[in-house]
């Protein structure tokens, strides 16, 4: 898309030529910005992500002192390396930082754009690209999480939804208010494990987010769940899928939620699942405070987050024989590879296989010697 035969972002769209500036770096670098963000938008990203490069470059710029036509691939590499080093950050958050420099520098060197020929007339030098392969991370692997997570054993599950039964009921016995917030968070977290959903997901369900499902009518009004805001591709709108419910207790416990619970809340015009106290729908922070309060009384490993809920979904399907295929269209995952990162199944689940395939060759030799004999 141009505007009068110029790029967006372009210098010309944003500073008039032969006009003096009071402050001419910090003018131009706020031109340069707005001239990004304007690119970026046409080429149909994500206002989060446009925003969130744009707060990055900042950032960066901040912490080196210069500007863009000043800085050098040293000040990626001290910056970077504070990342790492001060602020512990994961890799992938890492090279998300260096990409948003990169596609900034990409821009303002490009001739298209004419901010090097403007900083050449206004400073006498002009941006040059700094963040190259050579002192940046790779993504070198598709899976980066950290391997200490992982998901839980069914018994764990198990231990896990009984401690929440046992809040709320423990709650309500002392005649406290807090009852009504626990019942809502455990129905939350039995949600995300029935439909395999990442915390957002759930979080952002809506009451008539749940269906009927032709295919399972045995599962009445909650055969089918139909996820909004699943996560997006980069710069991309939410990715929406229907998850359909595979377990006979799902329908129950939805049931006396939205039935008898939910119209506690006094939330008749609040369209939202799990609607708050005070807002509009219950918080992200408050979800991992009351799964790290239960995780903690449990005795779990810091290994066990919000997340392990949706692990061992999958895995528990893949355990209970489930076909491959159909767990990868549950969870929304574009490759098979995407999903076997998330399954972990358990050592007894692998001697059952192994010992079953084993019984079965011998079953299989025995057989064929009979035959001969």
């Amino acid at each position: 898309m141009r505007s009068n035969g110029v790029v967006p972002g372009a210098a010309s769209l944003h500073l008039v030529d032969g006009v003096s500036l009071l402050r001419p770096e910090e003018q131009v670098f706020s031109a340069m910005l707005a001239g990004f963000a304007n690119q970026q938008l046409a080429r149909n990203l994500a206002r989060s992500t446009v925003e969130g490069r744009e707060n990055t470059v900042k950032a960066f710029a901040s912490y080196v002192n210069a500007f863009p036509w000043q800085w050098s691939p040293a000040m990626v590499d001290e910056w970077l390396g504070d990342l790492r080093s001060l602020r512990d950050l994961k890799h992938s958050t890492i090279r998300s930082y260096s990409e948003a420099v990169r596609v900034f520098c990409h821009f303002v060197t490009d001739p298209a754009y004419e901010w090097a020929a403007t900083c050449e007339e206004r400073f006498g030098t002009h941006p040059v690209q700094v963040v190259h392969e050579w002192n940046t991370a790779a993504h070198v692997q598709a899976g980066e999480a950290d391997p200490k997570k992982r998901a839980l054993t069914k018994k764990e599950m198990h231990d896990f939804f009984a401690l929440c039964d046992d809040q709320v009921a423990r709650i309500r016995a002392f005649g406290r208010k807090g009852w009504l917030p626990a019942f809502r968070d455990a129905t939350l977290f039995k949600t995300a494990y029935a439909f395999g959903l990442r915390r957002n997901e759930t979080r952002m369900l809506d009451a008539v987010d749940f269906g009927r499902n032709v295919a399972g009518s045995e599962f009445g009004e909650y055969g089918l769940c139909r996820v909004r805001f699943g996560k997006a591709k980069k710069g991309s709108p939410p990715r929406q899928r229907s998850v359909m419910t595979v377990w006979g207790w799902t329908p129950e416990i939805l049931e006396e939620w939205f039935t008898e619970i939910r119209p506690l809340f006094g939330a008749d015009d609040n369209p939202a699942a799990w609607p708050s106290e005070r807002g509009l729908r219950v918080g992200c922070q408050r979800l991992d405070s009351r799964f790290l309060a239960y995780r903690k009384e449990l005795g779990l490993d810091d290994g066990v987050d919000f997340h392990s809920l949706r692990r061992s979904y999958v895995t528990h399907l893949i355990e209970d024989g489930w076909d491959p295929r159909f767990v990868q269209e549950q969870v929304g995952h574009e490759h098979a590879s995407s999903t076997s990162i998330y399954t972990c199944v358990s050592s007894d689940f692998r001697k059952r296989t192994l010992r079953r395939h084993l019984d079965a060759a011998v079953a299989e030799a025995l057989g064929g010697q009979e035959a001969q004999a």
